[in-house]
């Protein structure tokens, strides 16, 4: 199979998992009325997913480079079919708690596998190439998810089922399409008792103090994606009094495709550039998104979500290289693993705060708070990059490398 086939069908494979992840997204409102749960639940089972997430980071990151990546990625195809299995046939909170597990079991095993895999078939010469394919097609998931989900809940019959129904279709497909694609020369194991799943993380000491802006940026930058995740369909019905669901969905597809967009047009940006500009996008992002709650206003919400989107495009892509340049080339899988798992915390635990706070206190209180976190984290994550290219600059024995500048 040719690369112009493989690629988009690998590629599939990546959108399908981040797909599954938020086509509930605008489905939430629902499912409150349907079980009566509280906003501390809503955000309890968005979070579960990155449960999931660091599950699979840790325990079955490593395999697809021992046993190849299809004998991983039907297996987690199914997993995914069964998620929304679970979501189809839900019968209260519980339910909703399991399907966000196994889809960020699913999304944890798949993104790595698709990216290795999309690596394998661009080419050593390529790479970048590659990583905004995948980044790519992470976004388009995340853009046509909730988009999907908001349309067919709000105009479609079985607003709690026909989505899920059409994933699995969609599910069928990508399968049938990665079953054509060859697959990577990496088996190292002859039988399953050989696989190795010990989790590698860590960062060396030497660059600990380079490390920690970017782990910042990825902090804040998931945690604003999880607040649109999580809760912008909520603040959409309750602030802004639109009860159409289809509009929280084109929310999120607007966070979604402007992302992508962003990737695909900036990619000729130095990771430090990239980086830095979207810890500063993010101010005025997180200050609109309080803005529009405190005045009801649907236009200034859709200006913080563009905001947001190049943000995250932006903060994600940015810090995710400067990781990368940043780890010695013997420790890059564990120092790369260990920026995900804050990622992946910035992805769930300032969600569940904003859903203690909303119930404690005011939703706008909560709001501001979240945003203020946010704020003080970005620019104590420039200040400190800053300081740290100087202090590079200055120091002739310390490598350029270290704080990301080329």
């Amino acid at each position: 199979m040719h690369n112009r086939t493989a690629i988009p069908a690998i590629a599939s494979i990546i959108t399908a998992a981040f797909m599954g992840s938020v086509i509930v997204t605008p489905l939430y409102p629902l499912y409150q009325d349907k079980f009566g749960f509280s906003e501390i639940t809503l955000t309890l089972i968005y979070a579960v997913y990155v449960v999931g997430n660091v599950l699979a980071l840790l325990v079955f990151g490593q395999i697809s480079d021992q046993i190849g990546r299809k004998r991983v990625t039907f297996p987690a195809l199914a997993m995914a079919a069964m998620s929304a299995l679970v979501f189809l046939f839900a019968h209260d909170t519980a339910w909703l708690f399991a399907g966000r597990l196994i889809i960020g079991l699913v999304v944890g095993v798949l993104s790595g596998t698709g990216t290795a895999w999309l690596a394998e078939r661009y080419g050593a010469q390529r790479q970048s190439t590659a990583t905004v394919a995948a980044a790519t097609a992470n976004l388009i998931g995340i853009a046509v998810g909730p988009l999907l989900g908001g349309l067919l809940a709000q105009y479609a019959p079985a607003p709690l089922k026909l989505p899920f129904l059409v994933y699995l279709g969609l599910l069928a497909l990508v399968a049938l399409a990665t079953a054509r694609a060859p697959d990577a020369e990496v088996r190292s194991v002859a039988a399953w008792r050989e696989l190795r799943v010990r989790p590698r993380i860590g960062v060396p000491r030497d660059r600990m103090r380079a490390f920690a802006a970017p782990a910042v940026t990825g902090f804040v930058s998931f945690a604003l994606g999880g607040l649109y995740f999580a809760l912008i369909p909520t603040v959409v019905i309750r602030d802004l009094h639109e009860t159409n669901v289809a509009v929280a969905g084109l929310i999120v597809f607007e966070l979604g495709t402007i992302s992508a967009l962003v990737v695909v047009l900036a990619r000729g940006l130095r990771p430090a550039v990239a980086m830095t500009a979207g810890l500063a996008l993010l101010l005025p992002a997180v200050a609109l998104v309080v803005i529009a709650q405190a005045a009801h206003s649907m236009p200034v919400l859709l200006l913080a979500t563009a905001f947001a989107g190049v943000a995250m495009a932006l903060g994600y892509r940015g810090s995710l290289q400067v990781v990368n340049q940043i780890a010695p080339a013997e420790r890059r899988a564990e120092v790369v693993s260990t920026y995900l798992i804050a990622c992946f915390v910035g992805n769930a635990l300032p969600v569940i705060g904003v859903g203690v706070l909303t119930t404690a206190t005011d939703p706008l209180i909560a709001s501001a708070v979240f945003a203020a976190v946010v704020a003080v984290l970005s620019i104590a994550a420039l200040a400190w990059y800053r300081r740290e290219s100087r202090a590079a600059e200055a120091s002739p024995d310390r490598p350029r490398r270290t704080v990301g500048a080329h």
